[in-house]
């Protein structure tokens, strides 16, 4: 089959680093245009591709069948709502869209007219939460009770000339770090019966929130959720607790971002992999026997996520990071800045 003619929005942080050389190691894509304002690095690093000044030349380009919307958050609707009304397939950056009210549009629009849409969830494809997700699979911790998670940086500074520090709606860290850590928590769980959230700023001159702690309740499951900008010691990435045991993660993050960072080919000899010292802990009792030993970390596959947007476009396979899912993420963030406000819990059965 040949491979999807794709055009990236923009070639930041995003762009250049997850997006463009995942899309470039894959057989399945093309990257036939780069949108850049000013400068032309992508074509330094993919000398066959297009470097354009603006997104309309991307919309009325009828070669390009899949647009990278990976803009400002506040842009996302409105462009990926054009990319589709161009005839084009989307990938939406996290978070997909601002509101909920906008994620309604953007699916129904797609539906419409016949169009994959889906959101850049490449963190399911961290080798920790793969090798979590096959724990809760294989009820190793026998019936789950409790499920915290934390993805803590240490960054005690405002980092300067980034809309990602200005204040504005979309902006702050449960957008950034949150739409991440929530779309998880829906794997494993589904919508929680409420969500109790408190978050806000803790680094000084800061515009935007950089913490939240999250409290989500499920039938006989408490899911605790946090992030902060000011960790510096830093505790287990994943807890997963049930009636039979444990099991528990390292503090380590997936490597595969650093990897993409230093310019490693996606995908390579050793992709994902951690380290023994990384590997979690189970302690539990399976079948009547006390089992405590660490479980080896399945690598890492940020790849995986284009696989699957290859198989949608061109075999018509159901998306992985179905556009619902997405719009769901967006519910329990409106919902956490709703809870923070009234300094109460909120009932998303409302």
């Amino acid at each position: 089959m040949k491979p999807i003619k794709t055009a990236l929005l923009s070639y930041g942080m995003s762009g250049e680093v997850f997006h463009a050389p995942l899309l470039h190691a894959h057989p399945g894509f093309e990257i036939t245009t780069v949108v850049q304002r000013t400068r032309n690095t992508a074509k330094d690093h993919y000398t066959s591709c297009n470097v354009v000044r603006s997104v309309d030349e991307v919309f009325a380009d009828p070669s390009i069948e899949l647009v990278i919307v990976n803009t400002p958050n506040e842009l996302h609707f409105n462009q990926a709502s054009r990319a589709i009304l161009a005839g084009k397939h989307v990938v939406v950056e996290k978070p997909f869209t601002v509101t909920v009210h906008e994620a309604d549009q953007l699916i129904e629009l797609a539906k419409e007219k016949n169009r994959v849409l889906t959101a850049f969830q490449n963190r399911r494809w961290d080798g920790d939460f793969l090798t979590l997700k096959k724990v809760f699979d294989n009820g190793w911790v026998g019936r789950v009770v409790e499920f915290e998670a934390h993805y803590d940086r240490f960054r005690n500074y405002v980092e300067p000339n980034t809309w990602k520090e200005e204040a504005g709606i979309g902006k702050g860290i449960l957008y950034n770090l949150g739409s991440h850590m929530l779309d998880q928590v829906l794997v494993l769980f589904g919508m929680p019966e409420c969500i109790d959230a408190r978050l806000g700023t803790q680094r000084t001159g800061g515009k935007v929130d950089d913490f939240y702690d999250l409290r989500l309740t499920y039938p006989g499951v408490n899911v605790i959720v946090k992030s902060s900008y000011l960790v510096r010691e830093q505790g287990p990435r994943y807890q997963l607790h049930g009636t039979e045991g444990s099991f528990v993660t390292a503090s380590n993050v997936d490597p595969q971002e650093q990897a993409l960072k230093e310019k490693k080919v996606p995908g390579s000899t050793g992709w994902g992999t951690m380290p023994e010292t990384a590997w979690g802990k189970l302690n539990t009792t399976i079948k009547g026997e006390h089992v405590q030993k660490k479980i080896e970390t399945i690598p890492g596959n940020y790849l995986g996520f284009y696989d699957n947007v290859f198989a949608a476009v061109r075999k018509g396979e159901a998306l992985m990071v179905k556009p619902e899912q997405a719009r769901n993420v967006i519910r329990l963030i409106e919902a956490a800045y709703e809870s923070n406000k009234q300094r109460k819990a909120i009932n998303l059965n409302d």
